[in-house]
Order: C-alpha cells, then sequence, then structure tokens
C-alpha cells in the first residue's frame, strides 16, 4: 500500500505524541493516596518531587497556609516535623540534610531552583512561607522552608531554607555538626515537603 503525504504526516505526528506522552509520564508521580500528580525531577541519577507534597495526612500536623484550603495548589501543605517524617507516599521518604546539602551543592546557576525557572533541572521552588508553633503564618511569596529527616533532638530538627532577600536567593540549610550551638527549628513548626524517590 502506497503512503502518501497526508498518511505520512498524521503517522509522524502519532509517533511524536506517543514518544511526548511516554516522556511525560516519566516526569510525573501519582500519589496513589489522594491522586495528586507532581512534577519529578532526577538529579545525578536521584528523583526528587518538584512540587510541594499536597496529601492530607489523617490526624493532627497538617496545616494550610492561612488556613485556607485554597491555597494547597500554590503552596501545598505545611507539616509538623513528626506529620512530615511519614508523608511522603511508599517508595518515596523525607530527605536528610545531607541530601539537601548534595542538592543544593549541585546548582551552581541560582536560576534553576526558582519558581519561575524552566528545563530539565527545574526544581520549582515554591515560596510557601511558613506557620510558626504559636500559629502565626509568615513570609508567604518570600521564603520556602524544607523539613530534612535529620533530627537535632526531641525537640528540634534539621530544616532547608531558601529566602529573598534584596531580590536575591539565599540558600541554607542549618547544620548542628558544623555550629554545636546552633539552634534547629521547634518541631512543632510548620514547613513544606518535598519527596525524595527512594
Amino acid at each position: 500500500m502506497k503512503i502518501n503525504n497526508e498518511m505520512k504526516r498524521l503517522l509522524f505526528t502519532l509517533i511524536l505524541t506517543v514518544l511526548f506522552l511516554k516522556i511525560s509520564a516519566q516526569d510525573r508521580f501519582t500519589d496513589l493516596r489522594d491522586g495528586n500528580s507532581y512534577r519529578t525531577v532526577t538529579i545525578e541519577g536521584v528523583t526528587w518531587m518538584a512540587e510541594n507534597l499536597k496529601y492530607k495526612a489523617k490526624g493532627s500536623g497538617t496545616y494550610y497556609f492561612d488556613n485556607n484550603p485554597d491555597n494547597i495548589p500554590a503552596y501545598g501543605i505545611l507539616y509538623e516535623w513528626e506529620t512530615a517524617m511519614k508523608a511522603c507516599p511508599d517508595g518515596w521518604h523525607l530527605p536528610s540534610g545531607s541530601e539537601f546539602r548534595t542538592l543544593a551543592n549541585h546548582f551552581e546557576i541560582e536560576e534553576k531552583w526558582e519558581k519561575t525557572g524552566s528545563g530539565p533541572l527545574y526544581f520549582g521552588i515554591q515560596l510557601s512561607g511558613m506557620q510558626d508553633y504559636e500559629g502565626i503564618f509568615t513570609e508567604v511569596d518570600e521564603s520556602a522552608y524544607y523539613w530534612t529527616s535529620t533530627e537535632y533532638d526531641n525537640n528540634e530538627a534539621e530544616f532547608f531554607s531558601y529566602v529573598i532577600l534584596d531580590d536575591k536567593p539565599i540558600i541554607d540549610i542549618s547544620r548542628k555538626e558544623d555550629m554545636p550551638d546552633i539552634h534547629g527549628a521547634e518541631k512543632n513548626n510548620r514547613y513544606s515537603v518535598r519527596c525524595m524517590k527512594n
């Protein structure tokens, strides 16, 4: 059977569509617990969620910015540390401080972190602010705080922060081994979660 130019174009379009869908599926993860879908990014062989976690964990320990669930699509959910430790879906985990440091060391070009960034290494920082242990919401659209699984003591844990100051990003990970007197974050603070694939 002779294939005319129109059929060739249709076949070519079909092949491209299948390839695009295959690539897109590899770059997303759907959480079967609630159906939320997350863009993912693989950096140096490690796959991260490139969006803040939106899973509403059962019981206490999950919060919406300004107590408004309409903020979930833009900012995700804020978690107390104990809840963050078990919030990631099966096959994923809350990254340690060391894993966040490895990620931070990889990003030599700051724009790849940013909310408006693009490209294969776009981590998609969402400036979701935080809620402190007294219940005060602050710094939305100015900073992002992420829990790590690294615990300091019964009351405090390590965190990763991305703060915009004078229009420049400041990236920091609290490190008790560098500064023994440093205080981590109160575990009752509410920060965002990014999950890493096991």
